[in-house]
């Protein structure tokens, strides 16, 4: 008696066909249109790829006082915009030609890039493994992330704590936009919502991160003999909960604020002052 799961050997199968998996000779039995949440994921993420790329060799237009891009900060070479009271660490000096984001961006990105909420993104997104839930994938096999290039997603913990270090210069890069243009005190602009709500989004996106959550709570045997790490690893779960609306939120503000930015600092209007 055939019990349906032994791999089908009809022509053009696709996806893995293993004895352990149910012998669906069709692709899939969908009939929404499944294929719009991948595409429109490739697409959010290609429009940033993409702008985030220009912006990255642009080496122009990311300060405007007392603005500065959070592509570019903190800024680690002799090349950078003189920051009056920024975060000028002139670590590399003038040995470093080329764009003094390109110093920074690696930590924010890889943080992004090995997240856990992303993977799944642009694993469905551009490799479609697999396209969508009940959709066979095109490819002939599976191995994870169990081999070079991906094992290294493992390596996500230790962005952590760079994305970290980052939220925190961007939080005092926050705080300088409470001055006007000739760094005076007591001032705030519409730059200064942008870079608050900014903020705001990449330390919620960050402490909402699984890698946190873990560090919180993870290894205890008995969470009753740690009440602080239990509550404060509620905390997390449940913005966790929401990490994947963080992770499009605070990736659109990001380069919501760097476009600000690059508006004030190529003259294209005025920073309006609220006072």
């Amino acid at each position: 008696m055939a019990t349906g799961t032994e791999p089908s050997s009809q022509a053009g199968a696709t996806g893995v066909h293993t004895a352990s998996r149910a012998a669906i000779p069709a692709r899939h039995l969908r009939t929404d249109r499944w294929w719009l949440a991948p595409a429109c994921t490739a697409a959010g993420l290609l429009a940033f790829i993409v702008y985030s790329t220009w912006r990255a060799f642009a080496n122009a237009d990311y300060y405007a006082a007392p603005y500065v891009s959070p592509f570019y900060s903190p800024c680690l070479a002799e090349n950078c915009h003189t920051m009056r009271g920024g975060p000028n660490w002139e670590i590399f000096g003038s040995r470093w030609g080329l764009s003094p984001a390109l110093l920074i961006l690696i930590f924010p990105l890889g943080f992004r890039l090995t997240c856990y909420y992303y993977r799944k993104a642009y694993y469905r997104g551009f490799w479609a493994s697999p396209p969508a839930c009940a959709v066979a994938e095109p490819h002939k096999k599976y191995t994870g992330e169990t081999r070079f290039p991906l094992i290294l997603q493992n390596i996500h913990r230790y962005f952590f704590y760079f994305a970290v270090l980052v939220a925190g210069v961007l939080t005092y890069d926050t705080a300088l936009t409470f001055r006007d243009e000739h760094y005076a005190w007591g001032h705030m602009g519409l730059g200064t919502l942008i870079f608050l709500a900014n903020i705001v989004l990449i330390w919620a996106y960050t402490v909402s991160c699984h890698s946190c959550r873990h560090i919180i709570g993870g290894r205890l045997r008995h969470f009753s003999k740690h009440p602080v790490r239990y509550r404060m690893w509620g905390w997390v779960g449940r913005l966790n909960e929401r990490h994947m609306l963080l992770a499009w939120s605070s990736l659109i503000s990001v380069a919501a604020a760097d476009f600000y930015v690059f508006l004030l600092a190529s003259g294209a209007f005025a920073d309006p002052r609220f006072f």
